[in-house]
């Protein structure tokens, strides 16, 4: 007789608030299909969240945190650059949890690297992405998610991808992407 046993399988990733009330962007690899969220903030609170709405096709996906314990907070929100007006060699920081380490110290990794290319297209694990971001700044398992930062602290993509066994070669989706499946998800929640 064939059984089947159900195991709870916990994951980590990135993401970064994108409003004042509690909305997070990530990717859809990272909670697409999660159970249960729970988010930990820089300053080490941790709140429960649910996925609003994703996009595996671009990659995205939005989460709220829901919990009665951040009832009435304003959370510190990131803004977006337009991803059409980045250069080639511009400097960027990319934030995460890369391995799990922003457990071990309670504060995200940053790396810092240049944007080597944009507008790339390319094919990974059955996904098809448009318009990447390609940049140097290190991105490893857990920093999925995270925000890719320009110097002038606005979002210019979130990162995604690399390509294994190559060092340096990075992906993050652009800002412009991920602001347009933004209001799309918005629109499709209500929130104005």
């Amino acid at each position: 007789q064939p059984q089947t046993y159900r195991q709870e399988v916990a994951g980590l990733g990135s993401g970064f608030l994108v409003s004042q009330d509690g909305y997070i962007l990530t990717n859809d690899h990272v909670a697409g299909h999660a159970s249960k969220i729970v988010v930990t903030l820089t300053s080490g609170e941790k709140y429960n969240a649910k996925l609003v709405g994703t996009d595996r096709t671009s990659d995205v996906a939005l989460l709220k945190i829901e919990d009665e314990s951040a009832k009435g907070i304003t959370f510190p929100a990131l803004r977006f650059a337009n991803s059409e007006d980045i250069v080639i060699g511009e400097w960027v920081i990319a934030f995460g949890n890369p391995f799990g380490l922003f457990d071990v110290n309670a504060k995200p990794t940053i790396t810092v690297g240049v944007v080597s290319n944009s507008g790339v297209n390319m094919v990974q694990e059955g996904r098809v992405y448009r318009g990447m971001i390609q940049t140097d700044a290190a991105i490893s398992s857990g920093n999925s998610g995270g925000p890719l930062v320009a110097s002038t602290g606005e979002v210019v993509g979130i990162n995604t991808a690399v390509i294994v066994g190559a060092q340096g070669i990075c992906f993050a989706v652009a800002s412009n992407t991920a602001s347009v499946v933004l209001r799309s998800e918005e629109r499709r929640v209500g929130k104005e």
